[in-house]
């Protein structure tokens, strides 16, 4: 798969929502209803956070160019108990995951917000829990924190979401990098 670029998605402007109101909830959606289950909440006025990814797609020998869902199957909802059952009875949930460690999920898809609002093309990477954490210290991905994966170069940056257990990569110049 060709990535170009990438966009963010949030009911909510471009501003990240206040983590003293609200809690983060992570919905898994049924197949394929990401985008139209994150517009339903953003009408509704339900803060919540799909990133996607801008790719090109070939069919029956045409190109296309098609944002997907950079984690397929989930959205994360910010708000209330009762906005995630509002969410629920879209039809277009199948599960409500509730966040155990709010901070940490708040730091994590932050970290992939401010990715994608700096226009970085992200893979999906898997999740290896082996590695080691840094931060980038400058540059326009400063106070990204992130993990380098020793199997590859030193200049893959992996943003972890360890509520799903996944992660995306991010090339960067190593020197950039400060362990934390």
């Amino acid at each position: 798969m060709d990535l170009l670029e990438t966009a963010p998605e949030m009911a909510s402007a471009d501003a990240w929502p206040d983590m003293s109101i609200g809690a983060w909830f992570v919905l898994r959606t049924k197949a394929r209803q990401e985008k139209i289950l994150a517009h339903d909440l953003a009408n509704r006025g339900i803060s919540n956070f799909l990133p996607l990814i801008t790719c090109t797609k070939f069919y029956g020998g045409r190109r296309a160019r098609v944002e997907l869902p950079l984690f397929p199957g989930y959205v994360f909802l910010h708000g209330d108990v009762d906005q995630a059952y509002e969410a629920d009875r879209t039809r277009r949930v199948a599960q409500i995951i509730r966040v155990n460690d709010q901070h940490r999920m708040n730091d994590e898809l932050r970290n992939i917000h401010i990715a994608l609002g700096a226009n970085a093309s992200l893979d999906p990477y898997p999740y290896l829990r082996a590695g080691v954490r840094v931060e980038v210290r400058e540059g326009p991905f400063r106070g990204l924190q992130g993990v380098v994966e020793d199997r590859t170069r030193l200049d893959r940056l992996i943003l972890l979401v360890d509520t799903l257990g996944q992660a995306v990569s991010l090339e960067i110049d190593g020197s950039l990098l400060d362990v934390v």
